[in-house]
């Protein structure tokens, strides 16, 4: 993290994996002072041991989340994790950015996604949209974190593919720009900590644009045992989610990313993530490679 500030950095959500690690990493950069907010306070209690501030926010109660950012200068927004209610995770969204600004907070950093463009099947394109919106309208300075989908999904898909010799999909041939969560932690901590005041967006990928068929070739190589792409009409893959137990809502949010991987919407490789962070990012097969013992248990 070069050309860091010294500002009073908060980081939302910190109690998830991604606010975890970017706790950790802040930590040992020693920027600072560091205010963690949560939902469940006692889930930070080491982090609280090593000196920051742990405080109790819920994005759903707008009057209080005012008093638990307050003098903070530098904001981390990590998106909350309802993605299935209509409505709820925008609202907890606006709430977080009307709060961040009352209490005087100078720039938000927001973990959001790569072509939240109206256009987009994904479902939770809408939220995200709405959030970079709310920002621009805002009074702050932003920098908005588009993350690619996360490789670390990968290993439980391909580990029953690998079972079942087959990797069933209704992304077609479209491709998709895996990036590690740890990358995606390293480039919130980066802006987080940086000394930048102004506007931006980047776009945070891994090194490289994968189609299912190359992920089954991936697998294939690191078990040993065949693995063949087998493409699949959406609705099947809905009726299939829907008869393993997922409810039809849920099913239908799943399977919008591989519309969106399908129509091109997850192919963006950018230098981003290199640019701010003066490291490379991981690709997924390296990713895969490393998590092999996950693929074969």
């Amino acid at each position: 993290m070069s050309e860091n500030s010294q500002s009073t950095l908060l980081v939302t959500g910190a109690s998830g994996q991604l606010g975890r690690r970017v706790l950790e990493l802040l930590l040992e950069a020693g920027v600072g002072p560091i205010i963690a907010t949560t939902r469940s306070p006692e889930k930070l209690s080491g982090f609280a041991a090593r000196g920051v501030t742990v405080r109790a926010a819920d994005f759903d109660d707008a009057d209080h989340l005012p008093a638990a950012f307050a003098g903070a200068e530098r904001l981390l927004l990590i998106s909350a994790e309802d993605a299935v209610t209509p409505g709820r995770r925008l609202r907890q969204h606006q709430n977080a950015v009307m709060a961040a600004q009352t209490a005087g907070v100078s720039h938000v950093v927001y973990t959001g996604i790569v072509n939240p463009t109206p256009e987009s099947p994904v479902g939770v394109v809408p939220d995200h949209a709405g959030t970079e919106a709310a920002l621009a309208e805002s009074t702050m300075g932003w920098t908005i974190i588009r993350e690619n989908i996360y490789a670390d999904m990968l290993p439980n898909t391909l580990a029953r593919a690998m079972q079942m010799g087959q990797l069933f999909s209704a992304a077609g041939d479209g491709r998709t720009a895996y990036v590690t969560r740890e990358d995606c932690a390293r480039a919130s901590a980066a802006a987080l900590a940086s000394s930048f005041t102004g506007k931006r967006t980047l776009d945070i990928t891994g090194p490289e644009a994968l189609s299912q068929a190359d992920l089954a070739a991936l697998v294939t190589s690191l078990s040993g045992k065949p693995v063949a792409y087998v493409p699949l009409p959406l609705s099947v893959l809905v009726d299939n989610m829907v008869a393993a137990g997922l409810p039809q809502p849920v099913a239908e949010l799943f399977a919008s990313f591989d519309t969106g991987i399908a129509q091109g919407y997850f192919e963006t490789v950018s230098p981003a993530f290199e640019e701010l962070t003066g490291r490379k990012p991981g690709s997924a097969a390296d990713f895969l490679a490393a998590h092999r013992e996950a693929l074969m248990a």
